[in-house]
């Protein structure tokens, strides 16, 4: 199965969620596998990009998990990040060719997008793009907790049309009201709403093959 890990925007915490994510799905015995098909960040990260992180959750090398050639010391969206560092376009079809995802053998692939569902991830192609291009099924959406969350949550959840669209409230505190009425609000509308990892992960392993 591959899924799709992305945010309603930049720093929600979908790393940090998707991190905690697959050590508790290895801790339950499933074998899984974490790619990031490009990533932008501040020369100032290394040692904790994306990357770098999903790596150590996964028991792999960094450079399997994106490849270096796709690491771009600048803090853009990667496209931009590709264009100010003069390195050439790159398309929805490269990144695709790369991952080679039929080609992964056993076990659950999570690839994370980077900013939110249309930031742009290519030259011709947004996070919505490379989702469907991949053949993910199971999109998951981290999403803040507190003000703005709902218009950001159904904005982003429009853009996965067609996919199984799980929502992740970071940050969620069952003692903040604000928090407790956005996740009821958004449940009561038909979300599939989630407000911590141990619930994601259950989430999850029921739609493991």
């Amino acid at each position: 199965m591959i899924v799709f890990v992305t945010g309603t925007g930049t720093e929600v915490g979908k790393t940090w969620v998707l991190v905690r994510l697959l050590t508790e799905l290895r801790r339950r015995g499933h074998h899984v596998i974490a790619r990031k098909p490009a990533q932008s960040f501040s020369p100032e990260e290394l040692g904790r990009t994306d990357a770098e992180l999903l790596a150590a959750a996964t028991d792999a090398p960094a450079e399997y998990v994106c490849s270096k050639h796709r690491w771009y010391a600048l803090p853009m969206a990667p496209p931009m990040a590709a264009d100010a560092l003069g390195f050439p376009p790159v398309t929805v079809a490269d990144l695709v060719r790369e991952l080679d995802l039929d080609h992964q053998g056993v076990g659950s692939v999570f690839v994370e997008g980077a900013g939110g569902p249309r930031s742009p991830f290519t030259a011709d192609g947004d996070n919505v793009d490379l989702a469907r291009a991949i053949g993910a099924r199971l999109a998951i959406l981290v999403a803040d907790a507190g003000l703005g969350t709902i218009n950001a949550v159904r904005l982003s959840v429009d853009a996965f049309t067609g996919f199984d669209t799980v929502v992740v409230l970071n940050r969620y505190e069952e003692t903040e009201d604000l928090h407790v009425r956005n996740a009821d609000w958004l449940v009561d509308a038909g979300y599939q709403v989630l407000t911590s990892v141990d619930a994601l992960a259950v989430a999850v392993e029921e739609r493991l093959p």
